[in-house]
């Protein structure tokens, strides 16, 4: 059923940033061992942290990052500014879809998507690799949802809001789950 609760979480995700005026989205890719082969796994992070996108190529170029923008931008809507790191793909990419004036690139700014790297790193070690594309493709996207939906960062508030927030992350599952 994970796939299934994700689509929801995701769903209400974006119906609720849709409006949002300044919406910002870091865009990066991570190497991921596939049998012992590496893979490319792109990923699109807003402004707080959230993951919006996850998808898996076999190379770095201009089609796959053509084709993972165009699934983060259908999917999800313009946000107004995207943030990249150096990589020329990007840029190709985007003055193919007209959103080259929307790009922003610099030393630190894509902080933000590397460190949402590391919980997937922390579980793809748990797990002990994967051997599909299929089901690296399958299990990113829905613990980038579930990560998202219940992620609330315990450290940065004091404990009545950590209460408040993580009650509120419960009930919605309660109510996606019946």
């Amino acid at each position: 059923f994970g796939p299934m609760f994700a689509a929801d979480i995701r769903r209400r995700r974006v119906s609720q940033m849709r409006g949002f005026r300044q919406w910002k989205w870091h865009l990066d890719e991570m190497y991921v061992k596939l049998n012992g082969q590496m893979v490319y796994l792109w990923r699109a992070v807003d402004q707080e942290g959230e993951i919006l996108e996850s998808y898996v190529t076999k190379k770095r170029d201009k089609s796959e990052a053509l084709a993972f923008m165009k699934k983060a931008l259908k999917r999800h809507g313009k946000p107004e500014a995207i943030v990249t790191d150096g990589l020329r793909s990007y840029p190709a990419a985007m003055c193919e879809l007209g959103n080259l004036d929307r790009q922003e690139m610099g030393r630190w700014q894509n902080n933000q998507v590397e460190n949402s790297h590391l919980p997937f790193r922390r579980r793809e070690r748990a797990m002990l690799r994967f051997r599909q594309m299929k089901t690296l493709q399958k299990f990113a996207s829905v613990h980038a949802s579930f990560h998202n939906h219940f992620n609330s960062e315990r450290h940065l508030v004091d404990r009545e809001t950590y209460r408040e927030r993580r009650s509120a992350c419960l009930a919605e599952w309660q109510s996606l789950a019946s």
